[in-house]
C-alpha cells in the first residue's frame, strides 16, 4: 500500500483494499467446495488423506455447480434489486421535479458537473436521517433519501450526501456490494448443505457405510475415517462462512470511507460532508429495515458498534470525520447533543390514536347545570332517529 498523504492518495488505497477484499471471495468458494467434496467422498475413503484425495478430484464439479448457483442469485437481484429495495424500505419513487425540487435540483447540478446520468430519485418517510444508493448499472442507478435527512441539513450538506451516494455509484459500489452480497449468499447455503450432512440419519448412513468399508480393507478403522472427513468438512465450511462474513463487512467499510473522499472530490467542500455526518449521526435508526439492507445507508450505529470490529458493516464515525480532518483539510465542530426520543404516538398508526379528552370549561365560564337546557331546540332534521309514539 502507498502512505496516505492527501486524500486522492487515501481514495486510492481505500480501492485497492476493496479489490483484495473481493478476490478473497473465489477462493471461500472452493473452499466451501471442498467441504462438501469431502461429504460426497467420506464413505468411499480408505484414510484420511486417501479421503482428502478424493475430494481434490471432485472441485472440478462441485465449483461450475456453485458458480451457476452464484449466477442465478446474480440475474434475480440484477432484475429486480430496486423493487425489492422500495418494498423493504418503504421508500417512494420521486418521477419528476414537482414532487421533490430541492432534492431533484440539487442532483442534477451535481449530475452535470460530473457528466453522470441522473438517478432515479426515492424517499423515505420517516423522521430519522439516512440515505443509500442502488443500481448495477448507471442507467438502474437510484438514490434514495429519507425525509428526516431532508428536513435537518442545508443544501451544502444536502449536496454533500448527494455526492457521497453519488461516489457509490460512479465507483460501482452498488454492484460490488450485491456481488459481495451474492458471494455470501451461495456460501451461506454451501453451509447449510454441509449442515445437513451432520444429521443423524446421513451420519448414520455414512458411518455404516464406512464401517462395511473398513471391514474388508481399513481393519475396522472406516468409522473414524468417516468422522475424522465430516469433521473437518464442518471446520472448513464454517471458517469459510465466517471470513466471507469478514470480508463482506470489510468491503463495506472501506467503499464508505471511499465515498466520503469522493464526495469531497465533487463538491469541494468537506466542512458540509463533516456537518452532514454530524446531523446523520444524530439521528440514523433505520430500525424496521433488515441488517442486510441497513449495510447499504450512509450510517448505522448500531452496525458500525459491532462488538467484534470485524463485523461491523460502517467504521465508526469519529474515524471517518477524522480522516476528512485529516486527508481533505476539513473542520469538525464536535459531536451535536443527541435528539430527544419521539413520543410513541407519533410513530402510531392514524386509526390507532387516541380519541381527545373533552375541553374542560374555563375558568371565566362558570359551569351550566346539569338541568339546563337550551331554551329553542335546534330543528329536527328529518333523517334523525324517531322516538316513539
Amino acid at each position: 500500500m502507498l502512505p496516505a498523504t492527501g486524500l486522492r492518495t487515501h481514495a486510492w488505497n481505500t480501492a485497492l483494499r476493496s479489490i483484495l477484499l473481493l478476490a478473497g471471495f473465489p477462493f471461500l468458494l472452493v473452499m466451501m467446495g471442498y467441504a462438501v467434496a469431502l461429504l460426497v467422498v467420506a464413505g468411499d475413503a480408505k484414510t484420511v488423506t486417501h479421503g482428502l484425495y478424493l475430494a481434490a478430484g471432485l472441485l472440478p464439479v462441485v465449483i461450475p455447480i456453485a458458480l451457476v448457483v452464484a449466477g442465478i442469485w446474480f440475474v434475480i437481484a440484477w432484475l429486480s434489486h430496486n423493487k425489492l429495495l422500495d418494498l423493504v424500505t418503504g421508500a417512494h419513487r420521486i418521477a419528476d421535479r414537482a414532487e421533490e425540487p430541492r432534492l431533484w435540483d440539487l442532483t442534477e447540478t451535481l449530475c452535470i458537473s460530473r457528466g453522470m446520468t441522473m438517478p432515479r430519485l426515492a424517499v423515505i418517510e420517516t423522521k430519522a436521517r439516512n440515505a443509500f444508493a442502488s443500481g448495477f448499472t448507471p442507467r438502474q442507478a437510484g438514490v434514495t433519501v429519507t425525509r428526516g435527512l431532508m428536513e435537518a441539513l442545508d443544501d451544502r450538506e444536502l449536496s454533500a450526501v448527494i455526492a457521497h451516494e453519488l461516489a457509490h455509484i460512479r465507483n460501482g459500489d452498488a454492484r460490488l456490494g450485491v456481488v459481495a452480497a451474492v458471494f455470501v449468499g451461495v456460501i451461506t447455503l454451501i453451509t447449510d448443505v454441509v449442515w445437513q450432512g451432520m444429521k443423524f440419519r446421513r451420519l448414520g448412513r455414512l458411518t455404516m457405510r464406512g464401517g462395511r468399508s473398513g471391514g474388508s480393507g481399513n481393519r475396522g478403522g472406516g468409522a473414524a475415517v468417516v468422522l475424522a472427513l465430516i469433521a473437518i468438512a464442518v471446520v472448513i465450511a464454517v471458517l469459510a462462512h465466517l471470513l466471507a462474513l469478514v470480508l463482506r463487512m470489510a468491503l463495506s467499510r472501506n467503499r464508505e470511507y471511499l465515498a466520503d473522499a469522493g464526495a469531497v472530490d465533487m463538491t469541494g467542500d468537506p466542512d458540509a460532508m463533516i456537518g452532514a455526518l454530524r446531523k446523520v449521526e444524530q439521528s440514523p435508526a433505520m430500525e424496521r429495515v433488515p441488517d442486510q439492507v441497513r449495510a447499504l445507508f450512509l450510517h448505522d450505529s448500531a452496525l458500525s458498534r459491532s462488538r467484534v470490529r470485524w463485523f461491523a458493516t460502517h467504521p465508526p464515525m469519529e474515524e471517518r470525520i477524522a480522516a476528512l480532518v485529516r486527508y481533505a483539510g476539513g473542520h469538525d465542530p464536535g459531536k451535536l447533543p443527541e435528539l430527544p426520543a419521539e413520543p410513541p404516538a407519533e410513530e402510531a398508526a392514524p386509526w390507532s390514536e387516541p380519541l381527545s379528552a373533552p375541553e374542560a370549561p374555563s375558568a371565566s365560564e362558570p359551569p351550566s347545570p346539569a338541568w339546563s337546557r337550551p331554551a329553542d331546540p335546534p330543528p329536527r332534521s328529518p333523517w334523525a332517529p324517531r322516538g316513539p309514539g
